[in-house]
């Protein structure tokens, strides 16, 4: 199975980082692409790898629709750049990053104006916290960027914990949808039974690929929103066909995110035109030309991406994989 290793610079900070980095893995049904972050641990990870292997050696469910919607990420700009971003995208309905850092607030609300602005009265305006408040601090803000935005569609994960978005759910009128608390927990269901949340966010990548996550959608029984990891278009193509299969999508998926990175391992990058994007049959090839441009340089990150990619194969199970050049496993 062939390997490689990239870092593509991103356009702007975002989640924390300005770099992202990952393998994409080759195999007899195509390529996959295994880019859990830097803080997942050695359990976290595998998830990850079991979604860039389905994709090498499985293939997908067949989709039920040839396209779908999608939404324009707004990350933590100005107001005038986040305007920009809206008004430019060709979406109608943008995403947009809150809570970046503590005191915040203000600019939070100059961000969602903005994009509203940008966006028109008819868009669908909705914001990210990634976990970054407190049950007190979620409950005062959220009116606040419900009526700066002149509407939210919903909040995502304002809080860490499942408790706590189920405390925030009752004492708001805006709808709050879960990310972290079910991608990253032992067991997903419990957003949908404490009655933490109005939507599901679900990303094919830390889920476990296309049929685990259709899985997870159906026993959530809760309406889905189907994200990207800041994968390029060799995973975000796991994505797409994730939100291709889904027996309903009543929203638009948050599958955009190329534009968040300054380029791509794919000539015919999956960037999103007139707010939709095609569901993909199979993964795209990366271009040699491309891999090569973003190859990752840097001889101590290869070797932590070596290792991280060899101890989950190890964890993986019975099946045996032989890695090969470049950025490989011996």
């Amino acid at each position: 199975m062939l390997t490689r290793a990239y870092a593509i610079p991103l356009t702007t900070r975002f989640r924390g980082i300005t770099v992202r980095e990952g393998v994409l893995v080759e195999g007899p049904a195509g390529w996959g692409e295994f880019c859990p972050f830097a803080e997942y641990d050695d359990r976290e990870v595998l998830p990850w790898l079991a979604t860039a292997l389905e994709a090498a050696t499985g293939g997908w469910p067949a989709p039920v629709r040839d396209r779908v919607p999608v939404n324009c990420t707004v990350p933590a700009v100005g107001p005038e750049r986040a305007r920009e971003i809206a008004a430019g995208s060709g979406c109608r309905t943008a995403k947009v990053k809150v809570a970046d850092h503590p005191g915040s607030l203000a600019e939070d609300l100059d961000r969602l104006a903005a994009v509203r602005d940008g966006l028109g009265p008819g868009g669908a305006v909705r914001c990210d916290a990634n976990g970054n408040w407190d049950v007190d601090t979620a409950v005062a803000a959220i009116p606040r960027l419900d009526r700066a935005a002149g509407g939210l569609e919903y909040v995502e994960q304002p809080c860490r914990t499942v408790e706590e978005l189920a405390a925030v759910r009752r004492k708001v009128d805006v709808r709050i949808a879960a990310d972290e608390s079910i991608r990253r927990a032992e067991d997903p269901m419990r957003v949908a039974l404490a009655g933490a949340a109005d939507l599901a966010v679900i990303k094919c990548s830390p889920l476990g690929g296309v049929r685990r996550a259709l899985a997870i959608a159906e026993a959530t029984g809760l309406p889905c929103v189907v994200s990207s990891a800041l994968e390029t278009s060799v995973g975000l193509a796991a994505g797409l066909a994730l939100a291709g299969a889904l027996p309903e999508l009543d929203f638009a998926c948050g599958l955009g995110t190329l534009a968040l990175l300054t380029g791509d391992v794919v000539v015919d990058a999956l960037r999103q035109t007139g707010g939709h994007l095609p569901v993909p049959r199979t993964p795209p090839v990366p271009d040699p030309a491309l891999l090569d441009r973003f190859a990752l340089s840097d001889p101590d990150r290869s070797s932590w991406w070596d290792e991280r990619l060899r101890r989950a194969l190890a964890a993986f199970g019975p099946r045996t994989f032989t890695l090969s050049r470049p950025n490989s496993i011996p």
